[in-house]
C-alpha cells in the first residue's frame, strides 16, 4: 500500500511538473512574441525617425542653397552698382580734368595776350 501511495504521489508530482513546464513554455513563447512585436515597432519608429531626419536635413540644405543664391545675387548687384558708380565717377573726373585743362589753356592764352600788349 505504501508503494501505491508513493507511486501515486510521484505520478502526481510528475503531472504537476509537466503542467508547470507547459505553462512556462507557453509563457516563454508569449514573451518571445511580445518581444518580437516590440522590436518590430521600435524598428518601424526608428525608420520613421530616420526618414524625418533625412527630410529635415534635405529641407535645411535647400534653404541654405536658396540663401546662398540670394546672397550671390545681392553681391552681384552690389558689384554692378559699384562698377556703375566708378564709371560715373571716372566720367566726372575726366570732365573736371578737361575743364581744368581748358581753364589752364585759356589762362595761358590770356597771359600770352597780355605779354604782347
Amino acid at each position: 500500500m505504501k508503494r501505491i501511495v508513493l507511486s501515486l504521489l510521484v505520478l502526481s508530482l510528475t503531472f504537476v511538473g509537466a503542467i508547470s513546464c507547459k505553462e512556462a513554455s507557453d509563457k516563454a513563447k508569449e514573451a518571445t512574441e511580445e518581444a518580437a512585436e516590440t522590436l518590430e515597432e521600435a524598428g518601424d519608429e526608428l525608420k520613421e525617425t530616420a526618414n524625418e531626419a533625412m527630410d529635415a536635413a534635405k529641407e535645411a540644405g535647400e534653404e541654405a542653397k536658396e540663401m546662398g543664391e540670394q546672397a550671390m545675387d545681392s553681391i552681384k548687384k552690389m558689384g554692378e552698382d559699384t562698377m556703375d558708380k566708378a564709371k560715373e565717377m571716372g566720367e566726372d573726373a575726366k570732365k573736371t580734368m578737361d575743364e581744368a585743362a581748358d581753364d589752364v589753356k585759356k589762362a595761358a592764352e590770356d597771359a600770352k595776350e597780355k605779354m604782347k600788349q
